[in-house]
């Protein structure tokens, strides 16, 4: 039986960092760019047998060579991760997984969220963790002819997306609005939150909700397992429909409302994607046009980009006056900074 070294691969660990890229290939799994912690099992040759990876609360790249397994060495790589993640303080953690590994993980004392038949499984490590979400979306339930929901990121809050609470909240008896709570935008979460609420506090049938980790952000859906970047597109946006349907079923949602989006493939293909499936599940999807500004649609990616520029002026035009106010605070300015430090502010 060989002796294994378990040893952490860092970013500035050429040698290593060029062994896991290997092995994944030749598993057929890519590096993602997304990871903050890398481990390996290495041989007595110092060969790499085995890795996984961690990017904030999720496990990620996790794979064995093919003439090491049987060995139990993914059992030691996610074991070790898992330790890694309560020493951070998460203890919350979910994977991304191919449809034929998922009872492996089910067997390390992962539970499946939902799937994409032949694609990607979504799971977490709490037996009752998405249920008992389910459960407190339950609580805010009301019953109405037409329920609604609407999902943003919101990074920051503009007249776009006013626009498209306020068209919501006129059409339907009461809107439940998430607000995707992973934190991987320039614009904070609890910034991003706060600045939804205000912006819309003139409507009185809006309930507010965080996703937790449940909907998906663009950000930190996993690419890695996934060959083409359409089918990467496709598939976050089946498994991320697929897990708002059950949100949709424990809120007696039956509507939809999502704005069209003329300026970025991703939401495009995600669209046309969610229309079918809403529509075949019996809600109905709403797109609605983008709100213009002087010929132009709004767009947060071009607000970030006036902030990046210093031009907060330019802001007065498409963000509500309680968003303007934040971003011409010294509050803001932390955020203002990060936004200015940022290489990419638009968004594709």
């Amino acid at each position: 039986m060989s002796e294994y070294t378990l040893s952490e691969i860092r970013p500035t660990d050429k040698r290593n960092r060029r062994l896991q890229e290997a092995l994944l290939k030749k598993e057929g799994i890519e590096l993602d760019k997304n990871l903050d912690y890398s481990v390996g099992l290495f041989d007595e040759d110092y060969n790499l047998a085995a890795t996984g990876s961690c990017f904030k609360n999720t496990l990620r790249c996790m794979a064995v060579d093919s003439s090491h397994q049987g060995e139990g060495l993914l059992n030691q790589v996610v074991t070790h991760l898992m330790d890694h993640q309560s020493e951070r303080g998460n203890f919350e953690l979910f994977l991304y997984t191919k449809c034929d590994s998922a009872k492996f993980f089910n067997d390390l004392g992962f539970y499946e969220i939902a799937r994409v038949d032949g694609k990607v499984v979504f799971m977490e490590n709490r037996r009752t963790g998405f249920s008992g979400y389910l459960d407190r979306l339950r609580k805010t339930r009301v019953e109405g002819e037409r329920v609604a929901a609407v999902v943003m990121n919101a990074n920051p809050f503009t007249l776009g997306h006013q626009y498209l609470l306020e068209k919501a909240s006129a059409e339907n008896d009461v809107v439940h609005v998430f607000v995707v709570s992973e934190d991987v935008s320039l614009v904070p979460f609890s910034v991003r939150y706060e600045l939804v609420k205000r912006g819309s506090a003139h409507l009185k049938n809006l309930v507010y909700h965080e996703t937790g980790s449940y909907i998906i952000s663009n950000a930190t859906f996993p690419s890695y397992f996934l060959k083409d970047a359409d089918l990467v597109i496709q598939s976050h946006a089946r498994l991320d429909i697929n897990v708002f349907k059950k949100i949709a079923e424990a809120l007696g949602v039956n509507y939809r409302y999502v704005g069209d989006e003329p300026f970025s493939q991703v939401t495009s293909i995600y669209n046309k994607i969610m229309k079918e499936e809403l529509d075949a599940a019996g809600i109905q999807c709403v797109i609605v046009p983008r709100k213009e500004e002087s010929g132009s649609a709004i767009s947060a990616s071009k607000v970030r980009q006036a902030i990046k520029e210093g031009n907060l002026e330019a802001l007065k035009s498409v963000v509500p006056e309680s968003t303007y106010a934040y971003f011409t605070s010294p509050e803001a300015e932390p955020v203002i900074q990060r936004i200015r430090r940022a290489e990419e502010v638009i968004h594709y």
